[in-house]
């Protein structure tokens, strides 16, 4: 497509505005003033405003004072000729923190000074492809549960039973031996019940879910137990569509999410956790195997006020037997990205000192309209 042709489909919005829609990249027309003309679905899912808002502010009201891609934008005016930049952070509160991306800048050829903009984020495949290494890993780790549901809970059980039938005749001082080797028992066996889920692979018994109607619930059962202590806010799109999910398995990945926030906060004075909504359109991804698209728009994030996850951790969290806790077991989060992944959907977490968010991306229930 050339330069004028590109220019010619976002500008008048007709036939051409689909296929730009339909680009998995953000694509944005800036007019030589530097405001933002025209933007496509995905530009608005990575600035998260709509192409309104967009149109309303120049491109420096997103990026950061002295952006790389402002000046990007001035060489390809200076230079009349495309511009490419690879790896480039474009990162701010505005829009968040890690917005690493390649840029393709080229010159309009029927307006002096506008340029077309295109951005190919690297974060969101980076870690789509780390999901798809710890869903790898979880496989791993379901075929470890088999094995040790048959070689380590047999044999357990009869040492626990020794140990019981121990503890009758024992002391004061060996029973407190055997005790302890029934309770150590006990806590393997319901280690190896845990992984045991991994290895679940019965299809899901999914419903029209109305996602605030299980936070809610979440958050009672949170505030009235481990988080009693924390200050929970929402902050809800009203509007939200439902989403497909299984209920139970949906209240199991917030509690775990929760749980986390609630302990990383804890130390802290004024902590602080906010569960959110919001319809981000534009995030589509390939489904393995087939030729479809499968759009995203449901975000439902967990932030928190805490200390952040060490930067050496963020890319393996997702993967079973990665903790920080001292008596932690590594499952929870693998867990998460198991049923997140087996709902067709991504989570991601995005963390800095004082600001951690877990960020989740559902499809919507696909006959919202008719129900």
């Amino acid at each position: 497509m050339s330069d004028a042709s590109m220019h010619s489909g976002v500008r008048s919005g007709t036939s051409s505005t689909p296929i730009l829609d339909a680009l998995p990249h953000p694509l944005l027309l800036i007019d030589p003033q530097g405001r933002v003309v025209e933007a496509n679905m995905a530009a608005e899912s990575f600035f998260r405003a709509s192409a309104q808002v967009l149109r309303r502010h120049p491109m420096s009201h997103f990026v950061p004072f002295g952006s790389p891609l402002l000046l990007l934008i001035s060489q390809v005016r200076d230079r009349g000729a495309p511009v490419n930049e690879y790896k480039v952070d474009i990162g701010s509160p505005r829009i968040g923190s890690e917005k690493i991306v390649d840029i393709i800048a080229a010159p309009v050829a029927d307006s002096p000074g506008s340029v077309v903009l295109m951005l190919q984020e690297r974060g969101m495949a980076e870690k789509i492809d780390r999901q798809l290494t710890s869903r790898g890993a979880a496989r791993t780790v379901s075929g470890l549960a088999t094995m040790l549901a048959h070689e380590i809970k047999n044999p357990l059980s009869g040492i626990r039973g020794a140990a019981q039938l121990l503890e009758g005749a024992a002391s004061d001082e060996d029973r407190a031996l055997t005790r302890l080797i029934m309770d150590e028992a006990d806590r393997i066996v319901k280690l190896v019940d845990r992984m045991e889920v991994f290895s679940d692979e019965r299809p899901i018994e999914r419903e029209p879910v109305n996602i605030h109607v299980v936070l809610d619930h979440v958050q009672r059962l949170a505030s009235s137990g481990f988080a009693r202590n924390v200050t929970i806010n929402v902050d809800y799109d009203p509007s939200l569509p439902l989403v497909f999910a299984n209920r139970d398995q949906l209240v199991q990945v917030f509690l775990n999410l929760l749980k986390n926030a609630s302990e990383a906060v804890s130390g802290g004075q004024g902590g602080e956790i906010t569960l959110t909504t919001a319809y981000r359109p534009g995030i589509r991804l390939s489904v393995p195997g087939s030729r479809e698209r499968v759009s995203l728009p449901l975000e439902f994030c967990v932030r928190d006020s805490g200390p952040g996850v060490p930067e050496d951790l963020l890319p393996h969290l997702f993967d079973p037997f990665v903790t920080t806790k001292a008596n932690g077991s590594g499952l929870g989060l693998a867990l998460v990205a198991k049923i997140i992944g087996d709902h067709g959907g991504v989570i991601e977490c995005d963390s800095q000192p004082g600001r951690t968010v877990f960020r989740i991306l559902m499809p919507a229930y696909a006959t919202q309209d008719e129900t």
